[in-house]
This record gives structure tokens, C-alpha cells and sequence, in this order.
């Protein structure tokens, strides 16, 4: 049996590259992604279990996970996005885009494995 896919957004390498190493020790298939407009459409051609995504720049991420949910073929994705800063209106603009869980970054790698648990729970 294969191993799931994690599809991984981030723009700063601490706590990204963790992000993805924490993944993969728990079992996953990950591939990292450099590019939010690459969001889109590797979730169209990888079809992954999860896509994790780093809010920096916000709007642009939150534009890519509203186009990700916006397509038949992939918005059955769960998504779990995660930023360093507790700002209100993007985390209204993320929910409103499709974001699943939003977590904080120091959070997102030490709790991993329940917010896994609760983002494909939630879908």
C-alpha cells in the first residue's frame, strides 16, 4: 500500500522543511512546494490526501485554496494552513477560501498528528 500524499506550501524554510520532515516521520508521501500559484494545479495533477500551506502572502494563498476548493476535482482536499501572526481578517479570509484548520506556526509541527486527525475528520 502506498503512502498518502502531503502537498507542503511554505515561504520560510524554519518551520517549513520541519513541517515536512514531521510529515514524513509520520508516515506521509511529501512534496514540497515553492510557489503559490503552483498550489492549484499540483493539487489537480498529485490529488494528495492533505495540503498544508504556509499564509505568506496571505491573499495569494488564500486566492489559491479558494481555487482548490472551487474545482470538482479537487475540493475534496483537506486543507490545513498555518501563520505566525493572529490576525482576524485573514483568518476570516482563509476560512471564507476553504481553509479547514488554521493553526499557529510554533503549534502546527508539535500537534501535527491531532490537527491531521481534525482536518480530515472535518472533510
Amino acid at each position: 500500500m502506498s503512502k498518502p500524499l502531503a502537498l507542503v506550501y511554505y515561504s520560510n524554510l524554519l518551520p517549513g522543511s520541519h513541517l515536512a520532515n514531521r510529515l514524513q516521520d509520520l508516515g506521509y508521501r511529501v512534496q514540497s512546494l515553492n510557489s503559490v500559484a503552483a498550489l492549484a494545479p499540483a493539487c489537480e495533477r498529485e490529488k494528495p490526501l492533505v495540503l498544508i500551506a504556509e499564509l505568506s502572502p496571505p491573499d495569494e494563498v488564500c486566492a489559491a485554496v479558494a481555487q482548490v476548493k472551487a474545482n470538482p476535482a479537487t475540493r475534496h482536499i483537506s486543507v490545513l494552513a498555518f501563520s505566525p501572526a493572529h490576525d482576524e481578517a485573514v483568518q476570516a479570509k482563509a476560512r471564507e477560501a476553504g481553509v479547514g484548520v488554521l493553526a499557529g506556526t510554533a503549534a502546527v509541527a508539535e500537534q501535527l498528528p491531532q490537527l491531521l486527525d481534525q482536518i480530515l475528520n472535518v472533510e
